[in-house]
This record gives C-alpha cells, sequence and structure tokens, in this order.
C-alpha cells in the first residue's frame, strides 16, 4: 500500500502480466516526440548494420526458465521520474530539475553541457544522449499533451499509454489515493523498481502472477473428437497440465 503523500505526482503504472511486447509504446513515443518537447529524436543510420538512436520508451524482453519449462517476460522501460532523482543532484548546470507542481523530471537542453553525469547517476539507465545534438534526453511524461486543451482531454496522456492495445500502461497521480493508478497498485500489489536506492520512483510495476491451467478428462470429450468413436482416449503418461502451474 502506498504512503499518505501530499502534492501531486504524475507517473506511470505498467502491468507486466498483460504486457505483449508489441513496442507500440515505444513507436508512438517516438512519433509524438520527435515533433514535441524534446525534439528531434536523432536516428543515425536507422536501416544500417549498425543503427543508433534516441528512444525515450523501450521494451526488453527476456526468457524466464522454471521448472515447468519457459515463458518470455516483456519489461517496458523508460524514465521513472523520482521523487528523490539522482539526476537532478548531480547536473553541475540545473539542466535536471524536477517540477514542484507535478513531478515531472525535465531537461532543460540550453543549460546542458553533454557531460553524461546525470546518465552515470541514474540507477535505471534512462537517460539518452543525443549524439548529434550533444545533449542529455529522456521521457517528459508528454508533458506538452498531457496539459495541451485543444486536445479532447481523453487524449492527455502520454503517447505510450495512448498505443497500447492491452492497456497495459496506465497513467495519474500516485499520491492520490483515488486515482486509477493507485487503485491499480493497491489492489495489484504493484512496486517500484529497485526501492534499495531510496530514489522514491512515480513509475510502479504491476507483478506478473502465476496461473494453474487445469483441464478435466469431460472437457476433452467431444462428439467430433475421432479418438473418442473409434477408439478410446490413451492413457496420459508422465506429468499432464493438471499438473502444470505456469
Amino acid at each position: 500500500m502506498l504512503p499518505k503523500q501530499t502534492g501531486k505526482k504524475l507517473g506511470l503504472v505498467i502491468d507486466l502480466d498483460i504486457c505483449v511486447g508489441c513496442q507500440a509504446c515505444a513507436v508512438n513515443c517516438k512519433e509524438w516526440n520527435t515533433g514535441g518537447h524534446m525534439a528531434p529524436l536523432t536516428d543515425q543510420d536507422p536501416y544500417g548494420p549498425a543503427p543508433n538512436g534516441v528512444w525515450f520508451n523501450r521494451v526488453h524482453s527476456y526468457e524466464a526458465r522454471g521448472a515447468c519449462g519457459s515463458q518470455t517476460v516483456h519489461f517496458p522501460r523508460s524514465c521513472l521520474h523520482c521523487q528523490d532523482a539522482a539526476c537532478v543532484t548531480v547536473c553541475p548546470t540545473g539542466a535536471s530539475f524536477k517540477r514542484e507542481e507535478d513531478g515531472i523530471v525535465l531537461v532543460n537542453e540550453d543549460k546542458c553541457i553533454g557531460c553524461k553525469l546525470c546518465s552515470w547517476a541514474c540507477p535505471y539507465g534512462a537517460r539518452e544522449f543525443d549524439e548529434v545534438e550533444g545533449v542529455m534526453k529522456k521521457c517528459t511524461l508528454c508533458v506538452d499533451r498531457i496539459y495541451n486543451e485543444d486536445l479532447p482531454e481523453a487524449e492527455r496522456k502520454p503517447a505510450c499509454v495512448l498505443a497500447c492495445p492491452t492497456n497495459a500502461r496506465l497513467f495519474g497521480d500516485v499520491h492520490d489515493p483515488d486515482s486509477e493508478v493507485s487503485v491499480a497498485i493497491r489492489e495489484n500489489h504493484g512496486y517500484q523498481l529497485m526501492p534499495e536506492w531510496g530514489t522514491k520512483p512515480a513509475n510502479h510495476y504491476l507483478p506478473r502472477h502465476k496461473t494453474r491451467i487445469q483441464i478435466f478428462e469431460d472437457e476433452l470429450e467431444r462428439a467430433d473428437n475421432p479418438l473418442k468413436k473409434e477408439a478410446p482416449l490413451p492413457a496420459a503418461e508422465g506429468e499432464t497440465l493438471d499438473d502444470v502451474t505456469f
């Protein structure tokens, strides 16, 4: 359960149980921010053998192995907009700063000297250095979108949230106990990434849950089952789905 907090703190909640790793969040983020607050998002040799560029959202996929086999886990990653952001503390020019009104961490490109101290200090590897512009860039939670009154209210959300086809991404005030994100964190045991660093990230993750699949014999008996018509079903040998937990 989240402790009672004061002041607005905007952040994302990402449900790892339903993220399918489709990269829609990363692509829509790139499209919006290429012409947005931190534009341009440089790409070098994008279709060549060694592409390199600035991406505020990245989705990492891992193969997790267990006693009953393996499964793919998709882990989206971006700036977590920490309450005690190490990147802000170490910045020698004040280019990295945290907004008091909503807790969003931003970079003032006019002050950034490209020293990369913030990227070394960030325990989450969430900074993106633009080699062409010579400055550090990062996720802004689409600050130029979420406050844009020219957009319908339903569209005033980060581009990654709007693009997610499974609704694995939620956006809101994590300090408001009645907000959608706070309810999701509270009811689904949401957690902050690497709390031992003491950065108090605004973004939270909802954990994957083990699902037990049971298939009973009567569910396998179908009127059109040729095995049942012509011969009895063969007896199962060894471990069956009734015994497996995924």
